[in-house]
């Protein structure tokens, strides 16, 4: 590390040189053995527990799952799989298979969560039956889109219809109440479209055999949707008690998954990962110290975004919607191809930004916490934390708590599927190496320093 000192009458400022990080440096070491991801099938520790006798057997392949042929040609030509990971080999035959018990299931992200709802939505739906059967609620539009893309790939040979119930600009659309009602079989929105559709009669509930709530412990936590999720549940039970509620997510704190497992069915299944194994070590992370905001930028410019160049896509992950505003045009102004994402854009700006980012037109996004559950997006290999995650807390809170779901999820963009990928953590007081301290205590891992900007 070289250091170079600049001396005047008023003031001595140091600069130091970050090290050079190889890219190869990003890919886990196998022989420090890390924790397995649950896509490794023989070593992941998952624990199924079953609310009864009934025996569920782990299917070693699709076709153990009595599937249709057209899912079948749906899985293997579309999706190209192969093979179920874990976390489907347990849960598919929970959901498909009667009687057809409420599930609560915690996976990795990336381990094929949405495989698991998508085809046991697709599985539970009579292509014959024109009425919604399958219901499927996500925290964000984003989020529901996706899925939505998912099911009809997925689905493309069995006919089944789908609709994708996400906001639309109010200035562009038919008000819901003048609208048609929903006839298609599936439906995969947000919770407040959703409820408005269902309280204005053009969403009819009573056909369906299955419900799915998509990061399940932000649409039941009280500084989450769960009001709505709520409200939809009761609406459903008035008509259809005998309706599967499964409920999926990458991470469930305590109190959450107390009451979740309050608001299900008595009898239901479950299925975590033991906590241990909620691990960080699937991706490179690291912290680089910063004096300000401007130092953060200059790390950004000089040292990660020559690496993303090499690697990858990046995603920078702000705490609020001016820090993005700020950021983007910092970044703009020196000359760089950004994008930047959050929740006051209007919807179709924000469909626009994430389709480029998709498809591979930009480079580098910026986003609040809004991208920062179940976006999948492969090519992305960094992961830029410009702002800790904090819970929110009250103003005369002193203390500021990490949000740990958050950053366990911010994690989980890069390097999915197994691929290379590296995490930065942007540090420049010591409210965020506090922060940091509290993170690397609570998942027991210690997250390397790559140099100072001092």
């Amino acid at each position: 590390m070289a250091e170079t000192a600049v001396t005047d009458a008023d003031k001595t400022i140091t600069t130091t040189t970050l090290p050079s990080l190889n890219i190869d440096e990003l890919s886990i070491d196998e022989n420090k053995k890390p924790p397995k991801l649950l896509d490794d099938p023989e070593d992941s520790n998952i624990q199924a527990v079953s609310s009864d006798d009934t025996p569920y057997t782990s299917a070693a392949t699709f076709e153990e799952l009595n599937l249709s042929a057209e899912l079948l040609k749906g899985l293997y030509v579309e999706m190209k799989f192969q093979k179920p990971s874990k976390i489907q080999a347990i849960s598919l035959p929970m959901i498909l298979n009667p009687p057809h018990r409420d599930l609560i299931a915690q996976a990795h992200n990336g381990s094929g969560k949405t495989t698991c709802f998508v085809l046991g939505m697709l599985s539970r739906v009579d292509p014959s039956t024109q009425a919604t059967q399958a219901l499927c609620i996500c925290p964000t539009r984003e989020l529901a889109i996706q899925n939505t893309e998912v099911l009809r790939k997925m689905g493309k040979h069995t006919g089944i219809s789908s609709h994708c119930a996400v906001p639309t600009d109010s200035r562009d659309s038919i008000p819901i109440q003048k609208g048609e009602k929903i006839k298609a079989q599936v439906v995969i929105g947000t919770p407040g479209t959703i409820k408005k559709w269902i309280s204005f009669k053009k969403l009819e509930v009573t056909k369906l055999t299955i419900l799915v709530f998509d990061e399940a412990d932000q649409m039941l936590a009280e500084d989450g949707f769960k009001d709505d999720s709520l409200r939809i549940m009761k609406e459903i039970e008035k008509s259809n008690s005998s309706c599967q509620v499964l409920l999926f997510s990458a991470t469930f704190n305590d109190i959450v998954k107390n009451f979740v497992e309050r608001t299900v069915k008595k009898d239901h299944n479950k299925l975590f990962v033991k906590k241990e194994e909620l691990s960080l070590d699937a991706v490179k992370q690291y912290k680089v110290q910063c004096t300000d905001e401007l130092s953060k930028i200059e790390v950004i410019k000089d040292y990660i975004f020559e690496l993303g160049e090499n690697v990858g896509q990046t995603i920078i992950f702000v705490r609020t919607r001016q820090s993005a505003k700020m950021l983007h045009k910092s970044l703009v102004n020196m000359g760089y191809e950004v994008t930047s994402i959050q929740g006051a854009l209007d919807h179709e700006e924000r469909d626009k930004i994430v389709k480029e980012f998709r498809d591979g037109l930009t480079q580098v996004l910026i986003s609040t916490d809004v991208l920062a559950r179940g976006f999948d997006q492969q090519q992305v290999n960094l992961v830029i934390n410009y702002d800790l995650p904090i819970k929110h807390t009250a103003e005369y809170t002193r203390e500021f708590e990490p949000d740990y779901e958050v950053y366990l999820h911010r994690v989980g963009r890069a390097g999915r599927f197994g691929r290379k990928g590296a995490v930065f953590n942007l540090i420049h007081d010591e409210k965020d190496e506090r922060l940091m301290s509290k993170i690397e205590n609570h998942f027991g891992t210690r997250v390397s320093e790559k140099g100072k900007t001092l």
